[in-house]
This record gives structure tokens, C-alpha cells and sequence, in this order.
């Protein structure tokens, strides 16, 4: 294809896709964005008992145009957290029981209560509702929050408009914040803005650009056997900025309505951050990806999964963490598969790496070295080679893992949650490299130990 050639394509592409992707966009979360605003502009004015009020029916609102009637399973698991809590207010266990009440509500509600499709497109914001619960009755127990709030608090808190729909989670003392009412200023306003945008060209990369990657943009071309590794690369790249699209919407949302802020002194930062798209598509490690994918949703498993499970061992430890991970996104054999297998990745290369940084005192740990670490090569030639190969190692575990988020399979089992042939499928294709080469890793790991 000649360059006359591809840019006619690229033209038609950006007026048959981009346009249309970009005016779909905006119609879906423009009464969102109204919905931010409102409430930003009565935590700022209004009395403490109204802001609270403000928040819990803009956010039900705000359910109710993404998922109508079946917005009152999210009011209902609030509904229902709040009384165990009630209930149990005078027990040092709250987190543990609530987190288990949740999960069965769960449980329940995806096997019996609710169709596969309709749990489906809730199954995010009923996730949020959820990790702000725990998360308050964890901090409850260890005294980081004194007291229960009241009913319209913690309605507040859970049904908060700028994050129930596409989260992010924050913390019950984030929202306590942002309900006390910032001055209005044109910082804030420009990273909202900014937000918001990278989320549009986010979905512009995952719809119209990463689909046809190769060799539409990418002139790459090659047997059989390559062309399922392109094909598998173009699958993760779209899924990556479907999941990066998501996230700056909810950096956008959640400061529009005056969450996700820093304050030192009197120097006020709207620095919200979810995603970190570079450290994903060029990752140091698994490591950081995981944390980079989802950063609050990565603090709070750290915080409140991996801390209370550590007494366990550090790799029974991530089991936890992942398994709780997974059970939160609910009963889906293909992010259960992905989330596991990113524990045994996460687990080897880590533990890998950190015997070789031991046996070299080389600076190739899964994490950047601090300026100060008793490492003796730091930037050798050699060592930044040993970091590229674990880069890279990391590209092609990515490849495999998003190679079954396949854009192009039948709409309907993408609403219902893939199937398991189909993991299985995409990944037999591959020849199980990504696990084989895990494998590998773990038994090299053991013969240096």
C-alpha cells in the first residue's frame, strides 16, 4: 500500500469511525459531567447534611441514566452494608464480616437474582460501592475514622456521582474533603479538562487506531505464526486504552465533583491519577504494571487485602490479593484466568529479579532503585540490558494475557463475559508460551537460590 493509498484509508477511517466514536462518547457522559458540576457547586455552597443529601441522589441519578431501574442493586448493597455495620458497631471484626456479607450478596446476585448480561454492565459500579464499604469498615476497626457516619454520610460517600458510574475508589477521608467544598479555580477546571480529553483519545487509540494496527499503520507483515502475535498485540493494545479510556474518565469525573486533590500548605494540586498508560505499554516490570493499571484500585488491595493476609507468607499473600481482586469482578473465567496468572507472574519475576539484583548488587529489581541503594552497578551498559530483556519480557506477557479481549467476537458474548473455550482457544493458539516461560523462570529461580 502506497502512502496515497494509506492516507485515503486513514481518511475514511477517521470519518467513518473517529468522528462517529468521539460524538457517542460525549453523548453518554455529558449528563454526567452536568452531574459533577452540580454537586461541586453544592459541596461548595451548601450546608454540611445537604452536601451529603446532593451526593448520594446526583450519584443515584447518575446510576440511573447508565443503568435505569437496575441502579437500585447498588442502592440496595448500600443500603445493606450500612445496616451490618449498624449492626456490628460495637465488633473489632467489622471488615472481615462486612467483606464477607458483600461477597455473598455478590454471589448470590450473579448465580440467582440477576441475567448474565445485566450483571454484566453493573458489575463496575457494584464493585466501587463495594471497595468503599470494606474500606470503611477496615478503617473503622483500626480507628482511621472515629465514628459510624450518619445515613446520609455514608450514602454519600458510596453513591459519590463523581465516582460510583466509573470509579475510581477513594477513601471515606478523600470524600470527606471534597465535600467540605475547594474554591472553584481554573486549575481545577484544567485538569478535569485534561482528563477528560486523554480519555476521548484514549477511546479514539482503543476503537479506531489499535484494531488495524498492523499493517494499516504498522507496515509489518510475516508468517503464520507472526501474525497471531501481531493479531494477539493489537487485542491487548485496543483492551489497554479501553481500560486507560475508562480511567481518565474517572480522573476527569471524580475532580469535576471535587475529589482528587493534594494539599501542602496552601498550595491546593488537582493530581488525580488512575492510569499510567506509559508504564503499561512500556513497563520496567509486571510489577509496575499491575500497579499502574488501576492505582487506587491497587492501593486498596494493598491496603486492606495483601496487609491483613501477609501473616499467611508473601506468596500465599498474592494469592489472596488477586483471588479477592477476581471475586470482585465478579464470576468471569477469563479475568479469574488473567488475574491468577498475573499472581504467578508477578510473584516469580519479582522474587527473579531480586536474587539476580542480590548475586550482581545490580539495579535490576522489579521497582527502581533508589538514588542512594547499596547496589554496586547502577548504569552499566550490561544492567540496562538486563532491564530492556525484562521490559520486554513483560511486552510479551502482556501480549498473551490481552490476547483474548478480542474486539471482533460476537457482541453478545462480550456482554455476557467471554467464555472459557475461548480463553482457552486464544491461549492454546499461542502455545501457552506466556505460562511455559513463567514456568521457566520459576525453576531457573530455584536452581540460583
Amino acid at each position: 500500500m502506497d502512502v496515497s493509498s494509506r492516507l485515503e484509508v486513514w481518511q475514511q477511517l477517521a470519518e467513518s469511525c473517529g468522528l462517529s466514536t468521539v460524538q457517542q462518547g460525549l453523548q453518554q457522559v455529558w449528563r454526567l459531567l452536568l452531574l459533577c458540576l452540580i454537586c461541586r457547586l453544592c459541596c461548595r455552597l451548601g450546608p454540611s447534611t445537604v452536601k451529603h443529601v446532593v451526593s448520594a441522589l446526583s450519584g443515584m441519578y447518575g446510576l440511573y441514566i447508565f443503568f435505569e431501574l437496575h441502579m437500585l442493586w447498588m442502592l440496595l448493597l448500600g443500603v445493606l452494608c450500612y445496616l451490618v455495620l449498624l449492626l456490628s458497631q460495637y465488633s473489632s471484626s467489622r471488615g472481615l464480616f462486612l467483606s464477607a456479607v458483600i461477597l455473598i450478596y455478590l454471589l448470590i446476585g450473579e448465580l440467582h437474582l440477576i441475567d448474565t448480561v445485566t450483571w454484566h454492565k453493573i458489575r463496575g459500579s457494584q464493585m466501587v460501592v463495594a471497595m468503599k464499604a470494606i474500606s470503611l469498615a477496615f478503617d473503622l476497626d483500626r480507628g482511621a475514622v472515629g465514628n459510624l457516619p450518619s445515613p446520609a454520610e455514608f450514602l454519600g460517600y458510596v453513591l459519590f456521582v463523581g465516582t460510583v458510574v466509573f470509579g475510581p475508589w477513594i477513601s471515606f477521608s478523600t470524600y470527606k474533603n471534597a465535600a467540605e467544598g475547594r474554591k472553584l479555580s481554573w486549575s481545577w477546571l484544567q485538569a478535569s479538562f485534561l482528563s477528560l480529553l486523554k480519555s476521548q483519545i484514549c477511546l479514539l487509540v482503543s476503537t479506531c487506531i489499535a484494531p488495524y494496527l498492523f499493517p494499516l499503520f504498522i507496515p509489518i507483515h510475516g508468517n503464520t505464526v507472526t501474525h497471531k502475535w501481531l493479531h494477539a498485540y493489537e487485542n491487548a493494545v485496543s483492551f489497554h486504552f479501553s481500560n486507560y479510556f475508562v480511567g481518565h474518565l474517572s480522573e476527569g469525573t471524580s475532580m469535576l465533583a471535587g475529589a482528587g486533590f493534594t494539599e501542602e500548605k496552601d498550595n491546593l494540586r488537582w493530581d488525580m491519577s488512575v492510569v499510567k498508560p506509559l508504564s503499561v505499554e512500556m513497563p520496567r516490570s509486571m510489577v509496575l504494571v499491575v500497579t499502574s493499571w488501576n492505582i487506587p484500585m491497587s492501593r486498596w488491595l494493598k491496603t486492606y487485602v495483601f496487609k491483613n493476609a501477609i501473616k499467611l507468607g508473601t506468596f500465599p499473600a498474592i494469592l489472596v490479593t488477586y483471588s479477592a481482586s477476581a471475586l470482585l469482578h465478579g464470576l468471569s473465567f477469563h479475568l479469574g484466568a488473567v488475574l491468577l496468572s498475573l499472581g504467578f507472574i508477578t510473584y516469580v519475576e519479582h522474587a527473579l529479579r531480586k536474587k539476580l539484583a542480590a548475586i550482581f548488587s545490580a539495579c535490576i529489581l522489579s521497582r527502581p532503585c533508589a538514588f542512594d541503594c547499596s547496589h554496586q552497578h547502577k548504569k552499566e551498559y550490561w544492567v540496562m540490558l538486563l532491564n530492556l530483556l525484562f521490559s520486554l519480557l513483560a511486552i510479551f506477557h502482556l501480549t498473551y494475557l490481552g490476547s483474548m479481549f478480542d474486539p471482533g467476537v460476537d457482541e453478545q458474548e462480550v456482554e455476557e463475559g467471554y467464555a472459557a473455550i475461548h480463553t482457552i482457544q486464544r491461549w492454546s493458539e499461542l502455545n501457552w508460551a506466556s505460562h511455559w516461560l513463567m514456568f521457566a523462570c520459576w525453576v531457573f529461580y530455584r536452581l540460583i537460590q
